[in-house]
Parts: structure tokens; sequence; C-alpha cells
């Protein structure tokens, strides 16, 4: 079923980074944008990171990210513990959760993003986010979920490409209301 607005975000139970089992219920009463993203290498899913921890400050003290990656425990730690996320970042190798919301994969438009997001592409490589080992699909398309303090879905967005997601100005303004 895709997530849509006015819905609830029933407990997401995944290992984390830091080898914890993160619990979506730990963060209750938080603002939340909840992404689905690739495989733990994915060049332009590592740029995003990257983006949302240089703003992270600007979202507040009452927000949180959760980023669910298509990816073993192992594999994510090689790729995303440079980071160093003051958010949890977690592993769904069983892609249960993406199946759970209606994740999808597209394999043409894997490869429509490598031409219309090559300067995003570049730019993630330049970076160091270079995709050594595809662990996971590569045609997973990202799910963003912007999440009030009740829990309830206030903005969701199924992109459209590879690199397509909530601009980083209105998870400001949603967690700036």
């Amino acid at each position: 079923m895709q997530i849509k607005v006015g819905d609830k975000i029933e407990n997401i139970t995944l290992p984390s980074i830091d080898d914890s089992i993160f619990e979506y219920k730990s963060v209750k009463g938080k603002k939340i944008l909840l992404t689905f993203y690739r495989f733990a290498a994915c060049p332009m899913c590592n740029l995003r990171i990257n983006e949302l921890i240089k703003s992270y400050d600007s979202f507040g003290d009452n927000f949180t990210h959760i980023a669910i990656f298509d990816s073993s425990l192992d594999n994510l730690k090689r790729f995303t513990n440079r980071h160093n996320a003051p958010f949890p970042i977690l592993a769904d190798d069983k892609f249960q959760y993406f199946k759970k919301y209606d994740v999808k994969r597209s394999f043409l438009v894997f490869l429509w993003s490598q031409i219309i997001r090559v300067n995003r592409q570049i730019k993630a490589m330049l970076k160091g986010y270079i995709p050594w080992a595809f662990n996971g699909y590569i045609s997973t398309l990202p799910v963003d979920v912007l999440i009030n303090e009740e829990g309830i879905v206030s903005q969701v967005k199924y992109a459209k490409d590879l690199s397509d997601h909530i601009p980083i100005k209105n998870i400001q303004e949603f967690t700036s209301d």
C-alpha cells in the first residue's frame, strides 16, 4: 500500500549502523523525514544524506530523519559510517518495508536518471560516493515522507527519478511550523 497524506506509519523495527535496533516508537513526538533509499553505495543517495547532514541544524531540535536503505547491515556500514549522521541509518536487507509501502523499482527510470541527473551523479562521485558494490536493487526509486509530531503523514513524495526528493527548503518550512 502506498503511503498517503493523513496515514499513520506503523512501527518500523530495523537494525541501525550504530549496532542498535531502531524502533519507530523511539522518535514519537518528533517531526520526521522518513526516506527509503536505494542500495548503500548509491552515489545520489549518499549525496542526499550529505546534504541533509549539512542542513540538519536548520531543521530544529524536534526533528529527525530516518534513512532506510535496501542493503545488508555490513554493507550499509561500509558505505555510510563515514557520514557520522545525527540520525538513524537503517538496513532493510529483506526489502520488507519497501514492499509494505509499495516503493517502486524501474530499470527504465534508472537509465533515464543517468541522463537527466548526470550533473548530480558527477557531483556525488567527485565527493567520493562511488558505487563500488551493488548490494540491493539499483532500480529502486526513493520515497520521502514528512510526518508531524502526532505521527500523521503531512507530505509524501514517490520519486519520478533516482534523485527526486522533497527539497531541503520544504523540510525547513515543515520543521519551522
